[in-house]
Order: C-alpha cells, then sequence, then structure tokens
C-alpha cells in the first residue's frame, strides 16, 4: 500500500515536482528500472508503466480468504418428478412471466402465460408432483413478485425450495411462510405440537393452531386456552379467527368468555362466531333484541313490517358486539338496528311473521324506508349462517331488474349470497342473470361460481360476448369478463367459440376498427383453451 500511495501521489502533484520512488521489496524489478531510467521527458510515460505493473501486482498477490462452511445438502423430495413436457411447460411459463407487455397496448392473440402460471401450478400440486431442480431459482423469483402464486410456488417448490432460499436473501419470504408447509409436527405428535406452540415464532403458531384445528378441533381450542390469557392483544385476535374452520357449539363457552375480553377487536370477533351459532346463547339474546325492535302490522288491511330502532346501545349489547359508535355517515339506530338483525339466528323470524316462509318475509312492505337496511342485516346474516332458502329469498328471480328485486339491488351483496348455494344452482343462477341483463353487471357475480365454468353458465357468457361483438362496442369495455372467460370457461369450449374469430362486417354504427379487437380477442380467448386442454393433458400421471 505505501508503493501504490507513493504512486498516487506523485500522479497528483505532477512527476515534474515529486519523482515517484518505490521500496525495493514493493516493486517489481521491472518498474524499478522503469523508474530510474527514465530522464525528466520519461517521468509521465514511467509512472503509467510503473502504476500498471503494480496494479497486476497487487491483483495477483491477494492471498485467499477463509472458506465458508459448506452448506447442509439440500433435503430430498420424494414426491414425483414432473413429466418431461410439463417441465418445459413450467420453463415458458415462468419465463413468460417476465416477458415485456405488447407495444401498443394491444395484447395481440397469444395467450398470456403470467394468467395461466397459477393454473398450471394449482393443478401441478393437485398431482403431487415436484418443482425440478433448475426452476427452483426462477419459481422462488415468480413467488416473490406476486404474492398471489406463493402458497402455490412454495407448495411445488417443497423443501428443496426452502433450502434454497435460505441461501439467498431476495427469497426470505418463503422462509417467513415455511410453517405453513411440511415443518409443521402431525397433530397427533401432542409433544411436539406444545413445544411448537410454546416456543415457536407467531406465523408458525398461526399456522399450527389453523392444522390442528382441522384434525381436531377440541385439541386446538385446548392449546388455544393454555396461554390465552398471556397472548398479545393481536395475537388474541389472529388466533380467535382460526376456530372459524370446524366451528360447533362445542365452542360456545370459550367465545362467551372472550366477549369479555379487553380488546374491542377480539370481543367483536367472538360475536360475530358465536352468531354463526344460531343454538348460542348470544344467538337467543340477539333474537330477543331485534325481535322486539321488528314486527308485523295489520292495521291497514295489510300486512307490513315496521321498525322501530334502538334509541340506546346499553352494556349488554356492547358486550355481544355491538359497538356504541357508528362508522362515519351511518347513523347511530340504523347501526344498532343492523348489528342487532345480522346477529339473530334466520329461524327467529318465521315465528316473530306468524309462521312465513323466508320468501314471504322478504315480499312483504317495510314502514318508513326501512327496508334496504333491514334487507342488508338479513343478507349478512344469510351468508354468516350458511343459509340457502334465506340466500334465495333474498336473490329473488335473476329475470327481475335487479333495482326492483325482492331482497338486495348490491350486486356485492348477492355475489355473497350465491357463494351459499351449490354449485351447480349458482351456475345456473348467473347464467339466467346473464341471459336477461348481459355482461356489463355480472362480473361481480361471475367470480363467485366454480372454475370450470359449467353449462349453462359457459354457454351464457359466450351469447352474451357474440352479442356484445354484433353491437359494435369495443371489446375493452369486456376486458375483465375476457379475462376472467379466459381463465374460467371450459377448454371443451374451444369449437363453439372457433366461428367468432372471424373478421366480420361492421354495423353502421360500430366504433371503429371494433371488429378486428374483437377477432384478435376471440383469437386469444381460443388459443388459451386450447393451451390450458393441452396443460392438463401434460400433466396428467401416466398409467401405473
Amino acid at each position: 500500500m505505501d508503493a501504490w500511495e507513493e504512486l498516487v501521489t506523485s500522479a497528483l502533484l505532477g512527476t515534474d515536482r515529486r519523482a515517484p520512488t518505490l521500496p525495493a521489496r514493493a516493486a517489481t524489478r521491472a518498474a524499478r528500472s522503469a523508474l530510474s531510467d527514465a530522464g525528466a521527458g520519461n517521468a509521465p510515460v514511467a509512472l503509467l508503466d510503473a502504476a500498471a505493473l503494480h496494479t497486476v501486482r497487487r491483483r495477483a498477490g491477494l492471498r485467499p480468504g477463509p472458506s465458508a462452511p459448506a452448506p447442509e445438502p439440500a433435503p430430498h423430495d420424494h414426491r414425483r418428478p414432473l413429466p418431461e413436457a410439463a417441465r418445459r411447460r413450467l420453463g415458458l411459463l415462468l419465463a413468460g412471466r417476465a416477458a415485456p407487455a405488447p407495444s401498443g397496448g394491444r395484447r395481440g392473440a397469444a395467450p398470456d402465460l403470467a394468467e395461466l402460471l397459477p393454473q398450471w401450478l394449482a393443478a401441478a400440486n393437485e398431482h403431487g408432483y415436484r418443482a425440478p431442480a433448475s426452476t427452483l431459482p426462477a419459481l422462488l423469483d415468480a413467488a416473490r413478485a406476486r404474492t398471489d402464486l406463493r402458497p402455490q410456488a412454495l407448495a411445488l417448490a417443497g423443501p428443496r425450495g426452502l433450502w434454497l432460499a435460505g441461501l439467498n436473501p431476495d427469497w426470505k419470504f418463503a422462509l417467513r411462510g415455511a410453517a405453513s408447509g411440511a415443518t409443521l409436527p402431525d397433530a397427533g405428535d401432542g409433544e411436539a405440537v406444545k413445544t411448537l406452540w410454546d416456543e415457536g415464532l407467531f406465523a408458525e403458531r398461526v399456522a399450527l393452531i389453523t392444522a390442528v384445528r382441522t384434525e381436531d378441533p377440541a385439541a386446538a381450542l385446548a392449546l388455544l386456552r393454555s396461554t390465552w390469557a398471556a397472548e398479545r392483544a393481536e395475537d388474541r385476535l389472529m388466533f380467535l379467527d382460526s376456530l372459524r374452520a370446524g366451528l360447533s357449539g362445542a365452542d360456545e363457552e370459550f367465545l362467551e368468555e372472550a366477549l369479555s375480553d379487553r380488546s374491542r377487536n377480539v370481543r367483536s370477533t367472538a360475536a360475530e362466531l358465536l352468531s354463526a351459532l344460531p343454538g348460542s346463547a348470544l344467538a337467543d339474546r340477539m333474537a330477543d333484541r331485534a325481535t322486539s325492535c321488528v314486527s308485523l302490522d295489520r292495521t291497514e288491511g295489510g300486512a307490513t313490517i315496521v321498525v322501530e330502532a334502538p334509541h340506546e346501545c346499553d352494556a349488554g349489547m356492547q358486550r355481544d358486539g355491538v359497538v356504541a359508535t357508528p362508522p362515519t355517515g351511518r347513523g347511530e339506530r340504523s347501526w344498532w338496528l343492523g348489528k342487532l338483525v345480522d346477529s339473530a339466528p334466520l329461524s327467529c323470524w318465521q315465528a316473530r311473521f306468524g309462521g312465513r316462509s323466508a320468501d314471504e318475509i322478504v315480499a312483504l312492505p317495510v314502514a318508513d324506508d326501512w327496508a334496504g337496511e333491514l334487507h342488508a342485516a338479513w343478507c349478512r346474516a344469510a351468508v354468516r349462517q350458511r343459509d340457502g332458502d334465506w340466500s334465495r329469498a333474498l336473490l329473488g328471480s335473476p329475470a327481475t331488474p335487479p333495482a326492483t328485486g325482492p331482497g338486495t339491488s348490491s350486486l356485492a351483496e348477492r355475489a355473497q349470497l350465491l357463494s351459499t348455494l351449490p354449485d351447480a344452482e349458482r351456475a345456473r343462477w348467473v347464467a339466467s342473470f346473464i341471459a336477461a341483463h348481459g355482461l356489463s353487471e355480472a362480473f361481480q357475480l361471475l367470480g363467485v361460481c366454480t372454475v370450470p365454468w359449467s353449462e349453462p353458465l359457459g354457454g351464457a357468457v359466450i351469447d352474451a360476448l357474440d352479442i356484445a361483438r354484433d353491437a359494435g362496442s369495443y371489446p375493452w369495455s369486456f376486458s375483465g369478463v375476457m379475462g376472467l372467460a379466459e381463465r374460467c370457461l371450459s377448454p371443451e369450449a374451444a369449437p363453439q367459440l372457433e366461428s367468432l374469430t372471424a373478421l366480420t362486417a361492421e354495423p353502421e354504427d360500430a366504433s371503429p376498427g371494433a371488429g378486428g379487437y374483437w377477432s384478435e380477442a376471440f383469437q386469444r380467448l381460443v388459443s388459451t383453451l386450447r393451451l390450458r386442454s393441452q396443460m392438463q393433458t401434460e400433466l396428467t400421471p401416466p398409467p401405473d
């Protein structure tokens, strides 16, 4: 370093002011010779020659540092390997994930590989495959970039993916979620479960209580009770939420105790869970309060529902989860009424209204503009209690215009109500809705339908898209539905769509160029469905 500093100093000051000299032990013979033999005019060149020689010497003379300990060998993954065709497909999908977007804002007719990757990962995990070792870096990069891919991507990566993630700080997110994988002890191993519950990280404990709850609800509840008093409020809230899976009357005693928790959020969650148990004591208390506010009036010749909302939120209501202060923009009395009604068991209304069915109750007129608040509360109760009869009553006929329906005009509420119905009934209802009202209001409803869309839902979507094309609308007005169709239509629908890929004559009032865009969109849809079919074939395990 002294020799190098000498050269730098001479270069900064100038060789005419300070001629460089190198210590004998630090300079090569050639460098010393160049400096000693240089005249006044050759000193700058000699300085540069010496610096070049010394640079090589410094680089070549470095001693190797101490070696790091070798990492532990990667664990073995016992799952079956991917078929060769599926292995190549995964590489293409991972490469297409990072491909640049098409220029000009047009997607073109090629399938969007980034949108097909989640389906491919889900199908590969269903068949029990493991990711090829060579794809693990790209798979972890994809999971890092898209949080929606992480569960499926990490499942496919398996223990080797977690091992690799431990060697790269960019993939540390995978280690945070490792507790949801194979590292959890068996639910029947009481000692290991107790050890992890007492000593594990928060994410590990959440994953553990969820896993144990799936296998043995009573054991999970006992585990939760064992440390409940010492947990932080935010942790108690997360652990309490795990009781949603397998919720039963056996949980009522614990949830009743949680109603006295010092955290308002914990109390509210406990009350919500108890209201999902129609036979609970809280449900009975809420039924008494709700039915005292809602009654039937027959004085004017016809039956009418009348509402007298609560005038105060007393201590008992607050203990049972009713928040005294409403959200911004909500009136106090309507807020309290809604919380009472959506927490009451729906069975109490049949007795309150003279044995009428859910359809008959929802069809009754409601006085003083309380219908919206009352029906919205019944919608929340139907979803929470998974009551199909009330959901059908509040949905009404799909052919009825939403604004004039019997229960709710909110598409968000309708989507939630549909989620309580069987898959086939849900698909039929949405298909009839599309046939009656088109696609413009059906996007939220399509999102709750089981994939792939069965008939008649798939046919209704295709017919509606065909009608929109004939009307001359721009296809990007339906881009959301088109994107859903690419992911959700059955691949068997591809032949039905072939005729729609042709470029047709545009009507006089059509948007300029719409026909070309529609043709391109349908070509992309057909090619995507065919690619999905091919992916399924590639992932099908060979016969034993």
